[in-house]
């Protein structure tokens, strides 16, 4: 499985594409502000404690502590060519993640189930917030939006080999470098895959 808000490579000196979330990481991602704020990092680039702290609409004191828990475990890391004394800037260290949730579940099932729930509370978000913009929405993005959901009768290697041909196509239109300026025209725009069995009645 991988969480990649996110993504992107390019040059040496850019953050390496993705990480490998083991059970120490996940424990420092556990709390869903710090997934956010990781987030918000690898789309929209270096960030004060300030600023992050204005687009989640919390105190800066409360970015600035996540913020040095995500240092202490390597996921962040100052901007040194950004700030001054008063002024500290923080970039994301990777630019995506990528987790084998079974093993971690298998490994620390508690800790697991809190971080999972904390990314399907990222992406139940990202929808509601979709939602809410769609009456002022330009009607061309309107239309092209989807929010819809399929059902299927699949084995688990079918859902697999479905999945990597999704995976095949969405690596067609990745974006190398998602802080840099927009195209004309283009806006960001969330892909978000959940595929999964339904409980059976």
């Amino acid at each position: 499985m991988s969480d990649e808000n996110h993504s992107a490579e390019s040059h040496s000196a850019e953050p390496a594409r993705t990480v490998q979330l083991d059970r120490h990481l996940v424990r420092a991602l556990a709390h869903p502000m710090r997934n956010r704020i990781l987030g918000l990092l690898r789309v929209y680039g270096p960030q004060t404690a300030t600023t992050l702290a204005g687009r989640l609409g919390v105190n800066t004191g409360a970015t600035s502590y996540h913020l040095r828990q995500l240092a202490d475990a390597g996921l962040v890391i100052e901007d040194d060519s950004r700030g001054n004394a008063r002024d500290r800037w923080w970039k994301s260290a990777h630019q995506g993640t990528e987790f084998n949730a079974a093993e971690l579940l298998d490994q620390e099932p508690e800790l697991a189930l809190g971080f999972l729930h904390g990314v399907g509370q990222t992406y139940a978000e990202n929808i509601f917030g979709f939602i809410d913009a769609m009456q002022t929405m330009p009607e061309d993005w309107r239309d092209a939006s989807v929010l819809s959901d399929y059902f299927f009768h699949l084995r688990a290697d079918q859902l697999d080999a479905m999945m990597r041909e999704v995976m095949a196509v969405l690596e067609r239109y990745k974006t190398p470098d998602l802080t840099a300026p927009l195209p004309e025209g283009a806006e960001q725009v969330t892909v978000q895959i959940q595929a999964f069995p339904r409980e059976t009645r």
